[in-house]
């Protein structure tokens, strides 16, 4: 497999992504509309093989999952959630047809976001810390990077990744006064991921955290709101 450019995909989410993971989507479709679909143009001759677990490849399938996600958005901007009405489909109906759509053609393959959340990160790398990294263009989400994932930086950005996300009280808190442990549903639509490296979600959680705090796997939890509200930035109607 050649060696790939992400320096494209890493100058765009330079110049359009804040530190707080937010996209100045208004802009960025003004300004460089074609920029992102050309890029991913580039990728399509690229051998993409399922069964490789490299470095290479996990920072190939993240950025490539994130920019087809950014992709998709502004096709579709402005609005204000990533389950709109469109032409009249109910909400629930357009956020799947969101995720599922094979609209994405790579060495031959058709993907969707499903696909390669799925069939490729999820089973091929079996790695957690894949659930703080990929987004789905919602506040709910994990925190955009406002850089490109890296080959021989990708373990230590997956990591700060992790650290960051269980580190925001926005996404995980303990509440001492009734000593519960609220966090994002994420730990609830993946539980089983993170128990097959954590004995409870809990302990997972605890583990990643900077500060002590007594959280046990006997602590009980409450998952937070996820907000599908688009994660754009707020100077943007």
């Amino acid at each position: 497999m050649s060696a790939i450019d992400f320096s494209s995909w890493d100058a765009l989410l330079r110049q359009y992504v804040d530190e707080q993971g937010r996209v100045d989507y208004q802009a960025w479709k003004t300004e460089q509309p074609q920029a992102l679909a050309r890029w991913l143009s580039c990728l399509e001759q690229i051998n993409l093989k399922l069964d490789d677990t490299s470095n290479v490849q996990l920072a190939l399938w993240i950025n490539l999952y994130n920019a087809l996600t950014i992709s998709t958005i502004l096709e579709r901007y402005p609005i204000d959630s990533i389950r709109p009405k469109i032409l009249g489909i109910p909400n629930w109906l357009a956020f799947l047809w969101f995720f599922i759509q094979p609209a994405y053609t790579f060495s031959d393959r058709r993907y969707s976001l499903s696909q390669i959340e799925h069939k490729i990160l999820r089973d091929q790398f079996k790695d957690t810390r894949i659930h703080f990294a990929i987004v789905c263009a919602s506040i709910g989400c994990p925190l955009l990077r406002n850089g490109a994932y890296w080959p021989e930086k990708v373990q230590q950005q997956l990591d700060d990744d992790a650290r960051r996300f269980i580190n925001n009280p926005d996404k995980v808190r303990y509440d001492s006064e009734t000593s519960t442990l609220y966090c994002s549903k994420i730990f609830k639509w993946y539980r089983q991921d993170f128990l097959q490296v954590a004995a409870s979600v809990q302990g997972y959680i605890r583990s990643h955290l900077e500060t002590d705090l007594p959280i046990t796997a006997s602590t009980p939890i409450n998952y937070l709101y996820y907000d599908w509200n688009l994660n754009k930035v707020k100077s943007q109607k």
